[in-house]
């Protein structure tokens, strides 16, 4: 047998090589799970009930997604023609940035953000501009104006935004894509039930907007991994032309339409995040804690400089929330998913037991 140089390995792409590596903690997370904006309770019946009725047989075929792309488009009022089921948000992303980032191209990213966009994007030959918040969080709007050039080939904007959920209105994205009409404007929409508003109506009328969508927060399907794109038939042709035709698998697109038609689940859950969101705002309020105003399923919290130790007690009190202070602008910050208003409270007793041994910065004495 031959004997292969152990110092010897097959060379990645530079790019490849300088991508920014991403880890998502999800390991021992048997704990309540207030750190990946998941929904805390459980899909739809619906949903369940599609599941157990699914076969081996189903199983052996490969997935066919104009079915239900078709369905979904008639949910949205849209044709079929303007939409696109992904593999999640994640590969929505990554298929866009794949259709559009080339060489001597700037993609616009306002920070912080979601971290997807900085990962894929490092992966293409184009330029990362970085629009930083200011302190308050809030969308950077006339910082983003100012950085859009001739070069500049996608504008990335999570709407609402992690991890502080904050919010550009339609009026200033309306600004964007027409400031840059060379350029694709993102706007992922992952959070949108609990904020309420879309730009998903504008596709008409904007030739360079972009709305991305997921089913992996309120309707509670992130294990099946189900996004979508929509957009104007030319945008469409050339993301199709980049996505894989099986990345969304049998078992997802069966259970799509059952999550679509459940509709008063849907309303309820987002109801009760709405009420729990409130009345934990609240509750940080009342224990002087520093907190951004948020239109989406999570709160970001300044903790401070022992913003590690508070994640590691409130894990120790089965309570897991992300830490979010290596991103820009949120040093000692840490982002708590909101889910019912039982399992808020929960946090908040694990919270007052966390603050009468930890010092937390944000807390207003």
């Amino acid at each position: 047998m031959a004997e292969f140089p152990s110092t010897i390995f097959p060379k990645a792409r530079a790019r490849v090589e300088a991508m920014k590596e991403y880890h998502p903690p999800l390991g021992c997370r048997d704990a309540m799970r207030l750190d990946f904006n998941e929904n805390t309770v459980a899909c739809s019946p619906a949903v369940r009930e599609v599941l157990a009725r699914i076969s081996t047989e189903n199983l052996t075929r490969y997935p066919e997604r104009a079915p239900v792309e078709a369905m979904v488009a008639a949910h949205l009022g849209l044709k079929p023609e303007n939409v696109a089921l992904t593999n999640g948000v994640d590969e929505a992303i990554h298929v866009l940035f794949e259709a559009f980032l080339d060489a001597g191209d700037e993609l616009l990213l306002p920070v912080p953000t979601y971290t997807m966009y900085e990962v894929y994007a490092t992966a293409t030959d184009a330029k990362i501009v970085a629009v930083p918040a200011a302190g308050d969080l809030a969308f950077p709007f006339e910082r983003l104006m100012a950085a859009i050039l001739p070069k500049t080939k996608i504008v990335a904007i999570a709407n609402p935004n992690s991890p502080a959920g904050s919010v550009a209105t339609r009026e200033q994205i309306v600004a964007i894509a027409e400031r840059a009409p060379q350029a694709i404007v993102l706007v992922d929409e992952a959070y949108f039930h609990f904020y309420g508003e879309t730009v998903m109506d504008l596709l008409g009328e904007l030739p360079n907007l972009v709305v991305a969508r997921t089913f992996s927060k309120a309707y509670g399907l992130a294990g099946l991994r189900v996004g979508l794109l929509a957009s104007g038939v030319e945008n469409m042709r050339w993301i199709r032309r980049v996505l894989s035709p099986y990345s969304v698998n049998q078992v997802a697109l069966a259970c799509l339409p059952a999550a679509l038609s459940d509709s008063e689940y849907l309303v309820n859950y987002v109801a009760e995040v709405l009420a729990a969101r409130t009345e934990f705002e609240t509750a940080l309020d009342a224990m002087g804690i520093r907190r951004w105003p948020s239109r989406a399923n999570f709160v970001l919290v300044e903790i401070g400089a022992q913003h590690a130790e508070f994640v590691r007690r409130m894990s120790a009190a089965g309570v897991l929330v992300r830490d979010r202070s290596s991103d820009p602008v949120c040093d000692g910050c840490v982002r708590i998913t909101v889910g019912t208003r039982e399992q808020m409270r929960r946090a908040v007793a694990a919270m007052e037991a966390a603050k009468e041994t930890i010092e937390l910065s944000g807390v207003r004495r």
